[in-house]
Parts: C-alpha cells; structure tokens; sequence
C-alpha cells in the first residue's frame, strides 16, 4: 500500500515537472493619439465657372477699299490707339482735296457777296440804289455763307474718311488673328477684320443655385465686393485672388440659378476668356474650428466618427459632423471637445472598448504647394505683314 502511495506521488511530481510555464499576456497595441488642433477659419462656398473679357471688340472698317497694310502680330498686345490696318488712302486723299477746293471757293464767292452787300448798303444810304437791290444782296450774302457751312462739313466729312483708312486699336488688350489678307477689298461697317480682348483685369462669370442664393442672404453675405479666390483646373492652390463685382437682380425661372461676376487681376495675361475655374466665395465670418486629419475621421454605416481615448487608455467612439477639408484636415462641427484625445494613426488596432497604449503627437497643418510663377512667353520674331 505505502509503495503504491509513493508511485502515484513520483508520477504527480513528473507531470508537474513536465507542464511548460504560461507566456505573459501581450501588452496593449499602441497608437497615435492627439488633441484636436484649434484654428481660425472661415467657410467657403464653392462656385464653378468661366473666365470672360470685360471687353470685346470687333474691329470693322469705316470705310470701304483696298487693304495695303497689316501692322501687327497675331496674338500679340496691342495699346489703345496703335496702327493695326491701312486702307488705300488715295480716293479718300483726292476726295478731301476737292471738298478743300469748294470750300475756298464757296469762301471767295461769300467774300465777293459782302462785298456786294456793303456796296448797296452805301448806295441806298446815299439816295442812290434801291431798296430791292440791297435785299438781293444780302440775300446773296446770306446763302454764300450756308454754301460755305455745307462746303467746310463736306470738307471735314471727306478728312474723316481719310482718317478711317487707318484702323486703330480702340483699347488695349490682346487681338486675335487677320480675317483678310493686304489686296483684299473690305466693305465699310461689313468686314470683320480682327477682334480685341481686354483681359486685364478678367472677368469670373459663375452661377449660384438657389439654396446658396438663400444661405448667403439670409446670412446677410450678399456683398458686392467681398474677396474670391479662384484655381484653374490642373492647380491644386487658390493663387487667382479678386473681388465679387456683380450678382444679378433675379433668379433665373427655368434653371433656378443667378448669375454672378468677378473681377480678378490678370497682368501676365495668364488667364484667357473661357477658361474653366473653382471659385471660392466667404461662406461666414471668420471662427475657431475644431481640426483633425481627415484619416481619424472613418464611416460607421451613415455616420461619420473618430475614437478618442479616455484616461484608463480604452477607446471610445464619438459620433461627429464633418466640416470642409481646410489645409489638409478635417473640420469637425460638432461631437467632439477640445480636450479629447483623438487616436489619429493605427485605427485598425483601436477597437471601441479596447484597451490601448497611447502614443502622444501633434496634428499640424499642411501648407498647400506653391504654385509655380508664370513667364511672359517671348515675343516673336515675326515681321508684320
């Protein structure tokens, strides 16, 4: 009986020797934890569009003729009052000369009437003429100086049309290419010749839907003047910067939009009419907002949330509305406090509930590229026609 005791005793003492030790729980997963970043910031509504010229021009001769001279590039900048075309002159010349020549006529035939006139003035004074002759010489008088008035407007008239024969720019911006070609007649006020764009500065034609028509003058931001920033389509940066310039009176009734304008400077000549653009317009005034990347912010079936961690180091779940994207972060409007700790890297490992090792950073803004400068392209080597 004692030997079987001590057997079982041997045996119990070699299952205990033989059992592994158990390995230590592992610690908890560590994440990126951060608190919200405060910033000032304002909202922006946004509003798509098309750059246009504040002024177009289509240049048409005033007279009609041949065409001896074409005194520009196609394309190029041209300023207000610069030679562009020349019409034959010649007819033009010749028809001023004559118009020249009855005017100094009609200026001799009114000096002979008052001369006429005087003379049967003295004669009547002196009992010697009639009343009827001194009449008909005034008359004379009279109707030589209507035909020098008409002569002196045809005369003017006829050096007009020979200043027309040189088409000028009518304002400074950028022309298109010749329509005509030097020898081709051009029919006055008919002919297209070429046309000029004011560009600078441009114009920024945009419509708004009605519930942002509402949103801004409920908010009393219908203000002519407030400040935009615009971005063509392949820039990722806001560097086009002007002020709103026009909102029309009514909404259109088929659409439902209202247009708007802006002015935006434009020196280099960079933006041209019809090129596409994202505006941006103040949308409220300036405010303290909540910031965290937009990574943190992940979606629970319709919900958007973002898991913070509480002072035992467990992760909780905080039901957010989200703002814009504002230097590369989201804006968090409600939901969340300032003092909460936000797991900002490692959201695979921060399950609600679970208990994680939290690993201090910071959130910081990140500053849009900049944008590269443009170049005046060089000017070309051609020679005006």
């Amino acid at each position: 009986m004692a030997g079987r005791t001590a057997a079982a005793f041997a045996a119990a003492l070699l299952l205990i020797g033989c059992k592994k030790p158990q390995k230590p729980a592992p610690p908890p997963p560590t994440v990126m934890v951060a608190v919200p970043l405060q910033q000032r910031i304002v909202d922006w509504d946004d509003y798509v569009g098309r750059f246009e010229a504040i002024d177009t021009v289509d240049l048409r001769p005033r007279v009609g003729g041949y065409l001896t001279q074409i005194a520009f590039r196609d394309g190029q900048a041209v300023r207000k009052g610069q030679l562009l075309f020349v019409i034959d002159p010649r007819p033009y010349r010749a028809a001023f000369a004559q118009a020249a020549a009855q005017t100094a006529r009609a200026r001799a035939t009114l000096s002979n009437a008052e001369v006429e006139q005087k003379r049967a003035q003295a004669l009547f004074a002196a009992q010697a003429g009639s009343q009827q002759e001194l009449e008909a010489r005034k008359a004379a008088a009279q109707q030589a100086r209507a035909d020098l008035g008409a002569a002196q407007a045809n005369q003017q008239a006829a050096a007009l049309n020979v200043a027309f024969t040189q088409i000028r720019a009518p304002l400074s911006g950028r022309i298109s290419d010749r329509r005509v070609a030097v020898g081709n007649l051009v029919t006055a006020d008919q002919t297209v010749l070429s046309s000029i764009v004011n560009d600078n500065p441009i114009r920024f034609g945009f419509q708004a839907s009605e519930s942002l028509f509402l949103k801004r003058t409920r908010a009393n931001r219908r203000a002519v003047g407030d400040p935009v920033d615009i971005k063509l389509q392949d820039e990722s940066a806001y560097r086009w910067h002007g002020k709103l310039d026009f909102i029309d009176n009514a909404l259109d009734v088929n659409s439902g939009v209202i247009r708007g304008r802006a002015v935006v400077p434009n020196p280099g000549g960079m933006l041209t009419p019809g090129l596409y653009g994202h505006m941006r317009l103040p949308g409220s005034a300036p405010y303290i907002a909540l910031l965290v990347p937009d990574d943190a912010v992940s979606a629970d079936q319709e919900r958007q949330v973002v898991m913070v961690v509480d002072r035992e180091g467990k992760v909780r779940q905080r039901v957010v509305q989200i703002g814009p994207l504002v230097t590369g972060l989201r804006v968090i409007r409600s939901g969340l406090k300032p003092d909460e700790v936000v797991v900002v890297a490692g959201l695979a490992r921060a399950r609600p509930g679970a208990q994680v090792t939290p690993k201090t950073t910071r959130i910081v803004p990140r500053a849009a590229p900049p944008a590269p400068p443009y170049t005046e392209p060089a000017a070309s080597s051609a020679s005006p026609v």
